[in-house]
């Protein structure tokens, strides 16, 4: 006896956008890539792949974060499945925060990443001098290049 294929019509969304397709203006993968790309969720997801960590801890260790942008990166993280949560019902209230499985997974991607920076950061810099030797010119004092007229 032949099965039919599952119907797609229970969901509205294309089998292309069910995947993902960060080039799709409607793709929630955009989203999701600007909390995990983001300075802080990077941080965070680096700073959580060595273990639990309280918020306070989570805001020494970052350093020049406040307290309300590590707040709404933890959230997102936490909304997106990347970090647990976790409150104990003691006073004060203690909260920890840990990766997830799938959180582990992206971390260790985002991780590879902030180590090539860190790796070939002596060359992104020289390239940068370079750049902005290059756009200085030479001959010229600082100021307006010379008008021509024509």
């Amino acid at each position: 006896m032949k099965t039919e294929p599952p119907s797609t019509t229970a969901n509205p969304l294309s089998d292309r956008l069910k995947k993902g397709d960060l080039f799709a203006t409607p793709c929630p993968s955009r989203e999701i890539l600007k909390h995990v790309c983001s300075r802080w969720g990077v941080l965070i997801l680096i700073a959580l792949l060595h273990g639990k960590h309280r918020f306070s801890e989570l805001r020494n260790k970052m350093g020049g974060v406040s307290e309300k942008m590590l707040a709404q990166s933890l959230r997102s993280l936490t909304e997106d499945g990347f970090v647990l949560r976790v409150a104990y019902p003691v006073v004060p209230p203690f909260v920890e925060y840990s990766l997830t499985p799938l959180g582990e997974e992206v971390a260790k991607r985002v991780a590879a990443l902030a180590d090539w920076i860190e790796t070939n950061l002596p060359q992104v810099l020289e390239a940068r001098q370079s750049a902005e030797h290059a756009a200085k010119p030479s001959d010229q004092k600082s100021g307006p290049p010379p008008v021509s007229s024509g």
